[in-house]
């Protein structure tokens, strides 16, 4: 049954009713597909991808669609042909929320349609400032706040590919060693869709009269990843644990130091994280944008969407 939030932008469906909008789309991925997108700890499945991704993936086909066919009506109206435009959807959400893997399963189903088969996903990541320049600036402690961004290189780069320029460049980010790898650089070509995924992609100025331009205004669609702050909080700490015989191992990690804690030791060091940086970040930040999004997830304490919020005004 569907809900209005009435005098709400929103329009409320359970997952059921969200599952439903499916239609006939096809699933297109394998357990195998699926075993690569998964992130760590999140144990979704094809059940999943069926009921929450195949829906969203056909409403953004439909999005694509409609907007390609404007642009293709602007250049019959001015008589000449139209560079090909990317359709640019930005994925929100806090730190182990699980919004990297709603990006990585959003980009293989949708590069599966046949009207925009190049598919490209870049995460702000990449233009954090480096590690030396966050210390300089004395930002290490808040890492992923606005702040802690190049949001004017950030701001060119998706302007650059929404403008039709053929070849853009982004920094590249190690979670391995926590910082920009030097000289290190991916490349985007023209796609037909292009997913930017980060914490802070929504954030906007923080008075009507900031005329700055930011990374959503190129936003065709957004999607906010919601949860309980306490449910975010379990999966950080629940991650970091895991973390210690998987990345931090790796004498060449950030977090080496860690990867000897016991679980008692790992629970304190990940709470205290939380709760000094990434829940801060989250309240003040990026809860606050949640609100700005063309659609919300909300997942339940599984990681499973219980519902979806669609903004219809």
């Amino acid at each position: 049954m569907l809900k209005t939030m009435s005098p709400s932008p929103w329009v409320e469906l359970s997952r059921e009713d969200w599952a439903a909008r499916r239609s006939s789309t096809p699933l297109s991925l394998t357990e195998e597909d699926l075993a690569h997108l998964r992130g760590l700890n999140e144990d979704i499945s094809l059940d999943e991808v069926a009921d929450i991704y195949l829906p969203l993936s056909r409403l953004l086909n439909l999005y694509v669609a409609a907007t390609q066919g404007l642009h293709r009506a602007t250049g019959t109206f001015l008589g000449s042909t139209t560079e090909k435009v990317p359709y640019v959807i930005g994925i929100a959400g806090s730190v182990a929320v699980g919004k990297s893997t709603t990006s990585r399963i959003m980009q293989a189903l949708l590069s599966r349609w046949p009207d925009h088969p190049e598919v490209a996903l870049v995460t702000t990541d990449g233009f954090l400032y480096p590690n030396a320049e966050l210390e300089r600036r004395g930002l290490m402690e808040r890492k992923g706040f606005p702040e802690s961004y190049d949001v004017g290189s950030l701001v060119r780069f998706v302007g650059a590919i929404k403008s039709g320029e053929p070849e853009v460049s982004a920094p590249v980010y190690s979670h391995l060693t926590y910082d920009i790898v030097p000289g290190g650089s991916i490349v985007v070509r023209q796609p037909d869709v292009l997913i930017i995924e980060g914490l802070n992609v929504l954030q906007t100025g923080g008075s009507p009269s900031d005329r700055r331009v930011f990374v959503s205004d190129f936003f065709d669609f957004s999607v906010y990843v919601d949860a309980h702050e306490d449910d975010v909080r379990r999966w950080y700490v629940e991650r970091f644990k895991t973390l210690r015989t998987a990345a931090f191992a790796d004498p060449r990690s950030y977090f080496h130091r860690y990867a000897s804690l016991d679980d008692t030791e790992a629970e304190l060091v990940a709470t205290d994280i939380w709760n000094r940086i990434n829940g801060r970040n989250l309240v003040e930040n990026i809860l606050p944008t949640r609100s700005r999004a063309d659609l919300i997830l909300h997942k339940g304490l599984d990681h499973g969407v219980r519902s979806v919020h669609l903004r219809k005004i």
